[in-house]
């Protein structure tokens, strides 16, 4: 099977050539690259916690976490490890393969990762992947986390270097790429992506893209966020991305990142089938599955268990058998709300 050689070398330019090429072509050249190396029709689902909610000291404009935000979210402490992994061992029971905890914190002390690695070991017990986001990391953090069998970190980079400021000012662009050297270092694999929507211009786009794209290794998984607006953020009211915007975006990730899941993340109820199915064409190959992302709505599983039907698309990585439990499970969930 022949393979595009992976590249660490674009330059902005080029990617903004992507980015301007016809849309039909845009979508044949990534969906061609993807068939090279994924199965087109099989979408990785992962599966989002979280494990402590609220109180965030960060001032990123978009989240509900922030403490500086007035969105009504109540605090919660770290989660109970028994509840934590009921929640894993339900999410595995309907098609999660990757169980993901998020915390909102800038960065986790000492002691409070230890209560996260007894959180790991334990959904790892269940067979399932693990990925945590937990802020910043130093290098000594990575390397307890990799010791501790951690499959994956999120760590997202947001934004272009350039906009970022118009987004977050308590944390610099230089952070971020600097908590991905201690995680990459660490032998842990990278899942870090974007948000989409908040006011930037395509040229935004295009740079943020080639951060992710000329690290020394590209992440594993790339999530793709569309900005969810919630009332007493910053951003809120800001104008709605084109969803075909959103799809170009996705193909052209596609091909700068040929071996990378693509995640379909956060504000995936703002879009259609339609849109969906067309971010699955241009190389999206993954999902968060279930109700909630952190604090924010997602797709009914319901809803995604029909439009999969009706894509002819099946869940990676699940024997048919599995796949017939989850959906009656899921089945189930949804018709209690």
């Amino acid at each position: 099977m022949n393979r595009e050689p992976m590249r660490h070398d674009w330059a902005l330019d080029e990617i903004d050539a992507l980015f301007a090429l016809p849309f039909n072509d845009l979508l044949f050249r990534a969906q061609s690259l993807h068939r090279q190396v994924f199965d087109p029709n099989a979408i990785q689902v992962s599966t989002l916690l979280s494990i402590k909610t609220g109180a965030c000291p960060e001032d990123c404009g978009y989240c509900s976490q922030s403490a500086r935000n007035d969105t009504g979210l109540q605090r919660e402490n770290l989660l109970p490890l028994a509840e934590v992994l009921q929640a894993a061992a339900s999410a595995k029971s309907c098609g999660a393969t990757r169980f993901c905890m998020g915390a909102a914190w800038r960065n986790p002390s000492d002691r409070n990762l230890d209560r996260v690695i007894e959180m790991i070991r334990g959904v790892r017990e269940l067979g399932l992947e693990t990925c945590v986001t937990l802020g910043m990391l130093n290098r000594e953090q990575a390397g307890r986390l990799a010791e501790a069998g951690l499959d994956y970190y999120n760590h997202n980079l947001d934004t272009s270097p350039e906009f970022y400021g118009e987004v977050i000012t308590t944390r610099t662009f230089r952070d971020r790429l600097q908590t991905l050297d201690h995680v990459r270092e660490a032998g842990i694999r990278m899942c870090s992506g974007g948000i989409l929507g908040m006011g930037e211009n395509r040229r935004d786009r295009c740079s943020m893209l080639r951060e992710l794209a000329n690290l020394p290794h590209h992440p594993e998984s790339v999530p793709l966020n569309l900005l969810v607006q919630v009332e007493g953020t910053p951003l809120f009211g800001t104008a709605k991305l084109d969803p075909f915007e959103f799809v170009r975006t996705i193909a052209v990730a596609r091909i700068l990142m040929p071996r990378s899941h693509l995640r379909l993340s956060a504000g995936r109820s703002d879009l259609s089938d339609e849109a969906q199915a067309l971010c699955f064409l241009a190389g999206a190959n993954s999902i968060f599955y279930g109700d909630r992302l952190l604090t924010t709505d997602n797709p009914q599983t319901g809803r995604d268990l029909g439009l999969f039907q009706r894509l002819g698309l099946r869940f990676e990585h699940i024997t048919e058998s599995a796949g017939a439990t989850a959906a009656a499970c899921c089945k189930s969930a949804d018709s209690q709300g």
